[in-house]
């Protein structure tokens, strides 16, 4: 479990919480975990808010209390607090809330959703699209299904062998020979223009 806090972070926290109750820690949190509407916040967390399923991450000058739940979501999270020209505030980077990690030796379907949840949907959500693994071939192809913005647009070709194909096949070459399109690509009642 890595979470990482900014010495600038935890001060800022310190001043807060020493106008709270005494033994008042924080709690970090993910909202909608594993979903693409995942959002991390943080909270006080007075000593009668620690739950028995708790876990206690602790730092220099408090702790940081984490649900079970929240927990594998944040993994390789980073809180800062950052001063510039338009003032301070806190910043939250949690690259696994939207999907927690997958080991390095689960099923190879699971790392590859990983990567597509992870690094190709992010791209894509720009334009308002998004891909699904339907499955894996037996000779080694991804079949991806296009939705959202994806769906009718003349460009999905190029996405899925420009960019998708050669992201995933770099990601895994033993793996992958290729990547398939399963969506009808054409113009009608399901498609946007």
């Amino acid at each position: 479990m890595n979470i990482t806090i900014s010495d600038a972070a935890q001060s800022h926290f310190r001043k807060l919480l020493d106008q709270q109750e005494e033994g008042t820690n924080i709690r970090i949190f993910v909202v909608n975990p594993g979903t693409q509407t995942a959002e991390c916040g943080v909270s006080y967390c007075p000593p009668n808010a620690i739950e028995d399923t708790d876990t206690e991450v602790k730092f220099e000058q408090f702790s940081a209390f984490v649900d079970d739940v929240s927990l594998p979501f944040l993994d390789e999270a980073e809180i800062d607090y950052v001063t510039d020209a338009m003032g301070a505030q806190l910043t939250m980077k949690a690259p696994n809330a939207k999907m927690k990690k997958v080991d390095d030796d689960a099923p190879f379907i699971e790392r590859l959703d990983y990567v597509i949840q992870t690094q190709v949907n992010p791209q894509l959500a720009s334009h308002g699209g998004r891909v699904t693994l339907i499955e894996i071939t037996e000779d080694k192809y991804a079949i991806l299904q296009f939705g959202g913005g994806c769906n009718g647009c003349s460009m999905v070709d190029v996405t899925l062998k420009e960019g998708i194909e050669k992201q995933l096949l770099a990601l895994f070459p033993d793996e992958l020979v290729g990547v398939r399109d399963v969506t009808e690509h054409q113009h009608g009642e399901h498609s946007y223009y």
